[in-house]
């Protein structure tokens, strides 16, 4: 018997085989047993159709046999990786997966795990699984489940490592129950009582969430104050008995005593003598009986009850002498006295007497006693401080006043929401224009006031307008956020149009219905009996703090007879028009021109106004005096252009770079404060340090802008650095303060920019140069994708892949798609022209194709691509 050894095809010399022969003892055949030795430069030399192999081929006198072929390959596992496992942060319970995809090898890598360096034993623990595909998956996460985990691959050549990847299992904070509502507060009267809660159940770990949502609460309560009992009026007396005494008798019942009150004192009966001391008792006459002893004793009590009675009225009238002197310093008399007893009254300032040197112009006696209220506290900083409040400092920018008193240290002043005041004036009041600074008004310069006050100029109108033709082009009101953007073809052919667009300042504004506020301004273009073949791009800017969760976002449109009808929400799926929400601006594809305005309706109370906080200067009258405003007006560029217009005509100065306040829809109110005035340098007017505005009137300020004013006087003309913050913050909400350092010289002030983008210069823009995209590339573009494509690379990506996921039935039944993607496009990138990301865009599309599309069209689809990097794109 032979054996013999046959690789790739060919023999192997009988020199290179290596024998050994053997007896089976069990059987007693004789066994061979042959082998060859392979080396690996023989492997790497072979190049063939399939691996290296050798077959063992026996022969004998009975015949040959053929073993099955045995491949050789060269092993050997490659360094890196082809998917390292990423780092989680997942919540408790949460599933983690883990994916490892090993590096390349021969044979192919076996897996395995690594927890903090120690082996994952799957076996052990039924949670985690290791059999899918390498992926480590852990179905419900422990908080023991945190840790580096390392996927670890080897083979017979070498051991490879992954990058650690870092779980943390959270665990999100959640609220214990609440605990039992407290005591009332006070034993007697109106207090509150109140209950809270930990967010320990559970605590908050690894960084999970706090809890959302109140620790505390508070409601009032009423403890029923002690009566003290009081006498009923004595009863008839009775008939005369035989001992010669009648009696009457009276009940502790007006009012019982309740609530732990105090019993009556004194008797509750009593008797006399019924005959006028005839009668015989004890066999004397009753008047004989000690008649001196009486009579001394009535004299006392007579004499006793007179010098108290002339002592209590002389106290009585001491008192009120020196409480009226002490009120006449100021020129008010304060008809309350629960203003020591904490109480929240209301009292009256009288007529100024004639000849108080505190006031200011004591022959002008304003009318402050109508029932017009503004919103308050303003709190006192001093409670000493007991100077008269000035005109400029508490008057402006109000109308007419009704001041409440608290705890004697603060001041509550409210508005009333009632449509007459704004044309009635009072005689000897001042103006009542609450978008105007008024100072302290002299005898001496009146008339100069009122007129300069005249000279006012009223505000700029905020429109554009211009005249386009087929090209199409951009129009915009400076500053204001508001454009129109008309595409190319829009207009017929050799057709020009004068298109205007104008921001509603004059006419009656939209009234929001229920609970919808207004978060823009009212938009109308025009002229409103054209129709345009393509859709427009008007953009408007909004407030709101865009979350579909939060917010219903509704578009309106203005009828001829002033009603105004709804068009649609922004999440509604219609034909139409198509509104896309951005976090600051709303951009709307329209078919006809008119009047539109954004509305939003709260979901919840977690939607939020972006109020944006400036906060304005000027030197007063006096010049002595400083003048601080503080707006919270609605996150618009339309509503700062006007709080800009206005500033400019009072000489107001911009101190301080805006800020944003996050505003919730919650009810509750906002406060306005200056902290930090330099003590020895200024000091603030009396009652103005802190300011609060109800949360309707902070939540609809649609109509004007809303400020406060703070009045700040120096001790010396020396004094020209001003140094104090302005706290704006929303009870249980944000809260914003600006750091002021200015100097109140008008040639040291330090300008400050208005507005990000000024495009005061260019407010039309006509033909190519309005469009950030080449016309010519846009062409291209537009074939590329408006044809159907089994590949799924058409207009619908190109959407997606501008963050375009909604109502794509709008844009199925336009006449080319990929063109009003693009205007859409343009209309969102008009200041800063991202023209790279639509480029990227562009490239990512051009990588999604199958690679075993023809050679013909790649290279054209290709070729289009790299032309538009070279362009700009």
């Amino acid at each position: 018997m032979q054996i013999f050894f046959k690789c790739n095809g060919e023999w192997v010399h009988q020199n290179e085989h290596v024998s050994e022969e053997s007896m089976d003892e069990s059987t007693g055949l004789k066994v061979r047993e042959a082998y060859i030795n392979v080396t690996r430069q023989q492997v790497e030399d072979f190049h063939g159709p399939e691996d290296y192999w050798c077959q063992c081929v026996a022969w004998s006198h009975l015949g040959t046999s053929k073993s099955r072929k045995a491949s050789v390959r060269i092993a050997y596992l490659r360094k890196n990786f082809e998917q390292d496992p990423q780092g989680r942060e997942v919540p408790i319970e949460g599933m983690i997966v883990l994916h490892c995809r090993p590096p390349e090898g021969v044979p192919a890598a076996e897996v395995e795990w690594l927890k903090n360096e120690e082996p994952v034993d799957a076996e052990q623990d039924e949670n985690i699984d290791t059999r899918a595909d390498h992926n480590l998956i852990i179905r419900q996460a422990r908080l023991s489940d945190s840790g580096n985990y390392t996927c670890m691959a080897a083979n017979i050549v070498a051991k490879r490592r992954s990058l650690s990847a870092t779980v943390v299992v959270y665990v999100n904070g959640g609220w214990s129950s609440w605990t039992e509502w407290s005591n009332c507060n006070v034993r007697c009267g109106r207090g509150w009582q109140k209950r809270s809660r930990t967010c320990t159940n559970p605590a908050p770990l690894n960084g999970g969430a706090f809890c959302e949502g109140m620790s505390v609460q508070k409601i009032t309560c009423t403890s029923l104050c002690p009566v003290d009992g009081g006498w009923e009026v004595w009863s008839e007396w009775s008939v005369c008995s035989p001992e010669c005494e009648h009696m009457r008798i009276r009940e502790c019942s007006a009012p019982p005593p309740r609530n732990g009150g105090k019993f009556c004192e004194g008797p509750s009966q009593e008797s006399e003598n019924c005959t006028e001391g005839l009668c015989i008792q004890d066999k004397k006459p009753l008047h004989e009986i000690k008649p001196q002893n009486i009579e001394n004793a009535t004299d006392i009590a007579l004499y006793s009850g007179l010098g108290a009675a002339v002592i209590a009225v002389a106290v009585i009238v001491v008192g009120v002498t020196l409480y009226r002197r002490s009120q006449s310093e100021y020129g008010v008399d304060v008809i309350d006295s629960s203003a020591l007893t904490g109480g929240f009254q209301t009292f009256n300032f009288k007529t100024v007497r004639q000849g108080n040197s505190l006031l200011l112009n004591s022959s002008m006696q304003p009318d402050l006693t109508v029932s017009r209220t503004y919103s308050g506290p303003i709190c006192l900083q001093d409670p000493i401080d007991k100077e008269l409040m000035t005109e400029s400092s508490l008057f402006n920018p109000l109308t007419d006043i009704k001041v409440k008193v608290q705890s004697s240290f603060m001041v509550s002043l409210g508005v009333t929401e009632r449509s007459e005041y704004h044309g009635k004036t009072h005689s000897g009041t001042f103006p009542h224009d609450s978008n105007r600074t008024f100072h302290p008004i002299h005898a001496k310069n009146k008339a100069a006031y009122i007129q300069n006050l005249s000279s006012l100029s009223k505000r700029s109108e905020m429109r554009a307008t211009g005249i386009f033709g087929h090209l199409g082009g951009r129009l915009g009101i400076p500053n204001t956020g508001v454009s129109l953007l008309i595409p190319h073809g829009a207009i017929p052919e050799e057709a020009s149009w004068e298109i205007y667009l104008a921001i509603n300042q004059d006419e009656a504004s939209l009234q929001p219905e229920g609970s919808e506020v207004l978060l823009g301004p009212q938009v109308t273009c025009g002229p409103p009996d054209v129709t345009v073949s393509t859709p427009f791009a008007l953009t408007i800017p909004h407030c709101a703090e865009a979350n579909s969760e939060h917010w219903n976002v509704h578009l309106k449109k203005k009828k001829f007879q002033g009603k105004w009808e709804e068009v649609m929400s922004v999440e509604e799926e219609t034909t139409s028009c198509y509104c896309l929400l951005d976090p600051y601006a709303c951009h709307i594809l329209l078919d006809s021109f008119g009047t539109y305005a954004l509305t939003g309706e709260p979901l919840s109370d977690c939607s939020v106004k972006e109020l944006k906080v400036a906060v304005f200067g000027c030197l007063s009258c006096n010049s002595l005096d400083y003048s601080l405003r503080v707006y919270c007006i609605d996150n618009t560029p339309c509503a700062f252009q006007e709080v800009i217009s206005d500033e400019r005509h009072q000489g107001g100065q911009l101190l301080e770079e805006p800020k944003l306040l996050h505003f919730k829809g919650n009810t509750f109110s906002l406060q306005i404060s200056v902290l930090d005035i330099p003590p020895f340098l200024w000091r603030i007017k009396p009652f103005t340090a802190c300011q609060e505005v109800p949360f309707s009137r902070v939540w609809r300020n649609n109509q004007q802008p809303l400020h406060c004013a703070f009045s700040l006087e120096r001790y010396t003309p020396a004094t020209t650095q001003l140094s104090c913050k302005i706290c704006v913050r929303q009870v249980k909400g944000h809260e914003q303060i600006l750091q002021i350092q200015t100097s109140i010289l008008e040639n040291e002030k330090e300008t400050i920019t208005f507005f990000a983008h000024d495009d005061s210069n260019f407010p039309a823009q006509m033909g190519p140069q309005a469009f950030k995209i080449p016309y010519s590339i846009r062409q291209r573009i537009c074939a590329t994708f408006d044809t159907p494509s089994a590949k799924g690379k058409d207009w619908q990506m190109l959407a997606q892949k501008n963050s375009i996921n909604r109502n794509l039935s709008y844009f199925a039944t336009q006449r080319s798609p990929s063109a009003v993607i693009l205007d859409l496009w343009e209309a969102r990138h008009q200041h800063d022209g991202d023209l790279d990301s639509l480029a990227c865009a562009l490239e990512e599309i051009g990588r999604t194709q199958p690679k075993n599309s023809n050679l013909t069209e790649t290279q054209i689809e290709e070729s289009n691509f790299s032309y538009s990097r070279q362009n700009g794109l």
